[in-house]
């Protein structure tokens, strides 16, 4: 089984992931937009047990705007390193800091809310799929 390494901003904090991300895409929200400082997220979904910290956990920090979504962070450099969501048992492990896992989108998730529209022929979901507790709506490109 493949094993994913990779590490915030200054390389401080390490992490790895064992295996594939279960769901892969990129997320329109308001809060992932303002989180992120960009107009669109790339999203990485992977079960809660294949991903651990493996360096720099005591620079790890937590912040919780809604409960549920724990966004974390280096609180040494403030690089994103990944959002865990318990409720659910996953995390999203930025794509962008781990490099070996390829990045390959199935869909947009909440482009309802989207400031940058894409046409790439993706399914735009305008909240969350069915499975993920959404209405399963779909916007058309």
């Amino acid at each position: 089984m493949t094993t994913h390494k990779g590490e915030c901003f200054c390389g401080d904090v390490q992490v790895e992931a064992t295996g594939e991300p279960v769901f892969m895409g990129y997320c329109h929200c308001e809060s992932c937009r303002s989180w992120g400082a960009a107009p669109v997220t790339a999203v990485a979904l992977w079960q809660s047990d294949t991903v651990r910290v493996i360096a720099g956990a005591e620079n790890l920090g937590m912040f919780e705007k809604r409960p549920g979504t724990q966004r974390q962070f280096c609180r040494k450099c403030g690089g994103h390193v990944m959002t865990s969501i318990p409720a659910v048992g996953m995390v999203d492990l930025y794509p962008s800091i781990v490099p070996t896992a390829n990045f390959v989108p199935a869909m947009h998730i909440n482009y309802g809310e989207t400031v940058l529209p894409m046409r790439d022929g993706l399914p735009k979901q305008k909240d969350f799929p069915n499975e993920f507790g959404g209405s399963g709506e779909l916007i058309p490109e």
